[in-house]
């Protein structure tokens, strides 16, 4: 998972994928994800890149979202997966950068005070990159981020190995 310990503790799914927000109109399309806190007490926690992968968007494309990040992740079956990390307080990677599963992407924000502090994160199907909206009347794109992290996981619950990538570095 993009936060928590390196053993996913201490962070809990505020707004799960495509629960629908009435208020906002729509679907949620991604997973917002909390320290345990609430609130703003996670602000400036770090946030991780869910795999190994290329760094496609490193900006902020609108105040709502904040500062955002897109990586792109290839499967072991060669389809490209994209996954995005918005509402952050700061970016610590550019794009173009290869980073690895577990390295740190950037902290936990509030998208310029439009939220107390959490992660909205999102997994993609797509080879475009599109910021989109955070809540929407069909799925478009966008994949169940817990579903698909344990679908593709490919490693025991207690295998904390490092990735690939990171070993390379």
């Amino acid at each position: 998972p993009p936060r928590g310990t390196e053993h996913g503790g201490l962070v809990y799914n505020a707004q799960k994928f495509w629960e629908m927000n009435e208020k906002r109109g729509g679907h949620h399309t991604g997973d917002d994800l909390n320290g345990i806190g609430g609130m703003n007490t996670d602000l400036g926690d770090p946030v991780y890149s869910t795999a190994d992968g290329l760094v496609l968007y490193a900006g902020e494309p609108s105040p709502g979202w904040g500062k955002t990040v897109i990586v792109a992740h290839r499967t072991l079956e060669g389809k490209v997966l994209h996954s995005m990390y918005a509402h952050l307080h700061r970016i610590d990677i550019s794009p173009g950068n290869l980073v690895a599963r577990g390295e740190k992407v950037g902290t936990v924000g509030t998208a310029n005070g439009h939220y107390p502090a959490h992660l909205h994160f999102e997994i993609r199907d797509s080879d475009g990159v599109d910021i989109g909206p955070g809540y929407a009347a069909v799925p478009l794109d966008r994949l169940d981020p817990a579903a698909t992290i344990s679908a593709l996981r490919n490693a025991a619950d207690d295998d904390l190995s490092p990735s690939p990538l990171r070993a390379a570095k």
